[in-house]
């Protein structure tokens, strides 16, 4: 099957920020526990934090020191407190392009909502963006890193803008081997990534429920899958199953605290290899610099001054 590739070539110059307080309710995707969640503005310097308002406003840092679980979903702790399923409202603030933010929470899940970061970026762009004073920092990959486990691997690449590439390969009629490449400027992470839905199969579902997982699934927030047909459906990419996988790919990678600037690229990671690959990258200081450009412009859907829908 051939690369689909989407393309596009900006920097944002400086931190930004969300204009107002955004608010939503649903369920967690595995905890099946109904949660509120609300979005708030965060100084400059601040990056993104989780506070359970339910756990007298305990903070817990988007970072990653603090991981957690990385099986089906990438999870935070801090001190025994839980933050779940982080991975879609990560990847919908890196593909807007928000840098500070407090998300609170009165349950340890994130709401699943449909499935997608979708949801996530409408409530943010329902109150705007806000540029900040201060200059937005990137991780500029300097020298390549490659890990791999057995068929699984993952790298990061040096190379001018931010771009993923994904593999994946399901023994399924429907799925089977996807690749889809995607650089994640002028508005493409909206076009092309932030609307893929999770998915699960069908035979797998008495053996997660067993262990605790995907409690709150339903159709209206799981792509179903049967051993030869799409319960729900219609997709609403041809490849929507790959394109989730660098949804969530580039929440993971949110928690390295900096935009890349660099080529990430995947074959049937998951979220224990993405993490992973955060983790290595934070060790060398020899494979990244810190940088701030001073020139380069912003992406077409994030003005100058701010972002109003």
């Amino acid at each position: 099957m051939p690369v689909r590739r989407a393309t596009g070539t900006s920097l944002l110059a400086y931190e930004q920020t969300i204009r107002g307080a955004v608010e939503c309710e649903g369920v967690g995707l595995h905890s099946g526990a109904p949660v509120h969640m609300r979005l708030l503005p965060a100084p400059a310097g601040t990056g993104i934090v989780f506070r359970r308002v339910d756990l007298d406003g305990f903070l817990v840092e988007a970072d990653s020191r603090n991981v957690a679980r990385v099986s089906y979903a990438t999870s935070l702790m801090k001190k025994g407190v839980l933050i779940s399923t982080t991975e879609h409202l990560l990847s919908a603030f890196i593909g807007l392009g928000v840098d500070n933010a407090i998300v609170e929470l009165d349950n340890l899940e994130l709401p699943i909502l449909d499935g997608s970061a979708r949801p996530f970026m409408d409530m943010v762009m329902s109150v705007g963006l806000k540029t900040q004073r201060r200059r937005r920092v990137y991780l500029r990959i300097r020298r390549e890193l490659e890990l791999r486990e057995g068929d699984k691997f993952i790298a990061v690449y040096p190379a001018p803008g931010y771009s993923v590439s994904y593999t994946i390969n399901f023994p399924h009629p429907l799925i089977g081997r996807e690749t889809f490449e995607v650089e994640l400027s002028d508005g493409q992470y909206r076009r092309e990534i932030a609307a893929a839905r999770t998915f699960g199969f069908i035979e797998q579902e008495k053996a997660m429920r067993n262990m605790g997982l995907i409690r709150g699934a339903t159709p209206e927030n799981v792509i179903v899958l049967t051993r030869d047909r799409i319960v729900n459906g219609p997709l609403r990419y041809h490849d929507e199953f790959v394109r989730h996988k660098v949804l969530d790919l580039i929440g993971d990678l949110a928690l390295l605290g900096r935009r890349i600037i660099g080529r990430v690229v995947a074959d049937r990671a998951g979220h224990a290899m993405h993490t992973a690959l955060v983790s290595r990258l934070l060790r060398d200081r020899t494979l990244w610099e810190e940088t701030s450009d001073e020139t380069s412009p912003e992406p077409a859907y994030a003005p100058r001054a701010e972002l109003r829908t």
